[in-house]
């Protein structure tokens, strides 16, 4: 499936590169999405909206685009992908000109729905790799966001207000210049699709869903992106009304990805080295940290310093949970299973993100951080579980190891 030994790691790198340009769009939107609807809506709980309906936009499409790209190609899905967020850019540029809240909040579930294609880069890191090879596979391509970290946030403060006295429309037209950069790299790439015979069968997704790991890794997952996205998505908002200048905000922005991605480079190692279930486990600590730091107070060193904790925390939970997902499946199973997983994990972050503007406009930042608390101790709790009831038998008995 991959060829000669080391073969497959040109590809990776191209994966890597796709995958920092996403980084880099998503983080011009994130720059001044909950902006642009505070600066639209009247009433200003709802600024939030746009982003809410973006993740709804990855939710409502990670189904679908798991099965679309069975049938076309992983290449033709990531291709589909910068037509849709290029379209609903183009849109929040119109939208912003024409002070229109509801275009707005339609180019953001648009840009959404082509997000959904990309979280499948970290899938086709795995199905391009060997399997002794993956989880480091897995962290090499998401490491591309690092990339994004240092770029995305200085193109939002370059481009905001490169389309005066519009302001921000400039941030929205450039995603659609990374969008057609991203395009002419995949010309390029090449992820191998599984013989058709391999693609019918297998359990049914109830049977796949009832595995400890699985439940571990959804939840994991779940409880990373959706408390990482609840604080995240207002943090720029939340910053401005605590007086803070938007270079503050994109700063720990940055700062809050490159925590994100930095440990990309060793987090598959460590997964080797010490265990799915015990990196998971260190992820959860971290993000608990990250909240009370959050929770403590609203300096500009809390915002850098929680952020910075969250964007570790997140790498260590999401990509031991996309790990330990991978064990839960065989290759006839793929395409159901990863569609379930991304399902719930980009509704729960739809929900979160939607609340999350509500909580800052009426209760106030704190509310926000102790709203994360929850899932939090679930996931940990679910973690625990796993540990315990390993030491007894497998935990993903009947699944063919990965893809």
């Amino acid at each position: 499936m991959s060829g000669p030994a080391g073969s497959f790691k040109p590809q990776l790198a191209l994966l890597s590169a796709c995958w920092a340009l996403h980084g880099v769009s998503n983080l011009l939107l994130v720059s001044v999405a909950v902006l642009s609807g505070y600066l639209l809506v009247d009433n200003k709980a709802f600024a939030a909206l746009p982003v809410a309906l973006q993740w709804t936009g990855t939710a409502l499409m990670a189904v679908p685009a798991s099965f679309y790209m069975r049938r076309f190609g992983r290449r033709v899905g990531f291709w589909t992908a910068t037509v849709m967020i290029s379209a609903g850019a183009a849109l929040a540029v119109a939208a912003l000109y024409e002070s229109q809240f509801a275009w707005l909040c339609f180019g953001g579930f648009l840009m959404g729905a082509g997000n959904a294609f990309n979280w499948y880069y970290r899938f086709a890191a795995a199905e391009v790799a060997p399997v002794y090879y993956r989880s480091r596979a897995i962290s090499f391509v998401l490491a591309g966001g690092v990339v994004a970290a240092f770029v995305g946030p200085s193109l939002a403060d370059l481009t905001k207000d490169l389309l005066t006295p519009v302001n921000f429309a400039g941030a929205f037209a450039a995603m659609i210049i990374v969008n057609a950069l991203t395009a002419t790299i995949l010309l390029f790439v090449r992820v191998p699709q599984p013989p058709a015979e391999d693609l019918r069968g297998g359990r049914p997704i109830g049977e796949i869903a009832r595995q400890p790991a699985f439940i571990v890794a959804v939840i994991g997952g779940a409880a990373a992106y959706g408390v990482m996205v609840l604080m995240m998505s207002v943090t720029p908002l939340a910053m401005m009304l605590h007086k803070h200048a938007f270079s503050d905000a994109t700063f720990v922005i940055q700062w809050h990805v490159l925590g994100m991605y930095i440990p990309s480079f060793f987090t598959g190692h460590l997964i080797r080295k010490l265990g799915v279930l015990n990196v998971m486990l260190a992820g959860t600590i971290l993000i608990a940290a990250s909240i009370v730091v959050g929770f403590d107070g609203t300096s500009f060193t809390h915002f850098w310093v929680a952020m910075a904790t969250l964007g570790i925390g997140w790498n260590f939970l999401f990509i031991g949970a996309t790990t330990l997902l991978t064990e839960t499946y065989a290759v006839s199973e793929r395409a159901k299973t990863q569609a379930f997983n991304e399902a719930v994990i980009f509704t729960t972050v739809g929900v979160a993100t939607f609340f999350s503007g509500t909580l800052l406009h009426q209760v106030g930042w704190r509310a926000v951080n102790l709203a994360a608390l929850p899932a939090i101790v679930l996931v940990a709790s679910a973690i625990l579980w796993l540990m315990f009831r390993s030491v007894s038998g497998p935990s993903n008995a009947g699944a063919e190891p990965g893809e």
